[in-house]
């Protein structure tokens, strides 16, 4: 098994781990991102509360909304990353090398090239698996919605007729398909690459800052880009409706000042720094159980008597 299969399925299998952990805050940050109801912003609550009032008006499921296909997402960007950084690093390794031979540098693959190295990475992860992640953030900003009944005449004797009294609609379960068929019906299938260019300009500047310090940076990138993916509103406010990458900004900056591109930014970081803990923890020890067992396996042959 080579190198790069190795860290690939390392890599999946700790960012499976890191998600099952982080999910429910991943959930709340995808709802503060896409938030664009002002009366709701000036009312707005803690993380925590944010992750009680999902449970208390929606219920435990709905803070896993998506899992399904975040897990296959995770699972595939996490192991499409690391397969093709190895690929990508071990060709830059041997250039050094050959450059190395021919009198040029001491052999060692410099800080730009590593860079480079990452950010072609990660945006061959984003273009294969951009499809995923908007599916997800559809099911992640689904909320069940209100709506408003009048007394039956039932009820005429002891409520007041003018009353009017807000019941939970009963939808039906909105599932993967559910939310493959709305982002179709809504863009065709250019719309599963929906905020595909703000997150390419993302890697890149990942790449060249650190994680905690690139979150910040990059944080109104993020949020820009679930705004595209989320859920479109076709009819009523045309402020919550976005033609493009450069049309969201422009109408965020006018309808909802700079604050906008950082909501629920403190939920992202605690997100962030805890998935990557776990998931670098865990691909790690992957990568050393699959070595161990690959070496143990080949002394075996090579003892073996013929």
């Amino acid at each position: 098994m080579s190198d790069a299969l190795i860290n690939g399925l390392s890599g999946a299998g700790g960012g499976i781990i890191a998600q099952l952990i982080t999910y429910p805050l991943q959930t709340v940050n995808t709802r503060q991102q896409t938030e664009r109801d002002l009366k709701k912003e000036k009312r707005k609550v803690g993380t925590i509360a944010e992750m009680c009032q999902v449970v208390k008006h929606e219920g435990w499921g709905r803070l896993y909304g998506g899992l399904t296909p975040s897990l296959a997402g995770t699972a595939a960007s996490q192991g499409v990353y690391y397969y093709f950084y190895q690929i990508f690093r071990s060709k830059a390794e041997a250039a050094s090398l050959e450059r190395m031979k021919k009198g040029v540098g001491d052999g060692s693959v410099g800080m730009l090239t590593s860079l480079w190295v990452a950010a072609l990475s990660g945006c061959v992860n984003v273009l294969l698996t951009n499809p995923i992640w908007v599916v997800v953030t559809r099911m992640q900003t689904h909320t069940k919605t209100s709506k408003k009944i009048q007394p039956d005449q039932s009820q005429m004797l002891s409520v007041d007729p003018n009353e009017t009294i807000l019941a939970a609609s009963e939808l039906p379960p909105y599932g993967t398909n559910h939310a493959i068929q709305e982002v179709f019906d809504e863009a065709g299938v250019w719309g599963f690459w929906k905020g595909v260019f703000p997150t390419l300009f993302m890697i890149f500047l990942l790449g060249a800052l650190a994680k905690l310090g690139a979150t910040v940076v990059t944080y109104p990138l993020l949020v820009v880009k679930s705004r595209l993916q989320a859920k479109q509103v076709s009819t009523g406010d045309k402020r919550h409706h976005y033609k493009g990458t450069f049309d969201a900004v422009l109408k965020m900056i006018r309808y909802e000042g700079f604050y906008g591109f950082y909501k629920g930014m403190g939920t992202k970081i605690v997100q962030s720094v805890l998935a990557a803990a776990v998931l670098f923890m865990v691909k790690e020890e992957l990568v050393k159980g699959a070595r161990f067992l690959l070496t143990k396996d080949a002394s075996a042959v090579k003892s073996k008597p013929l």
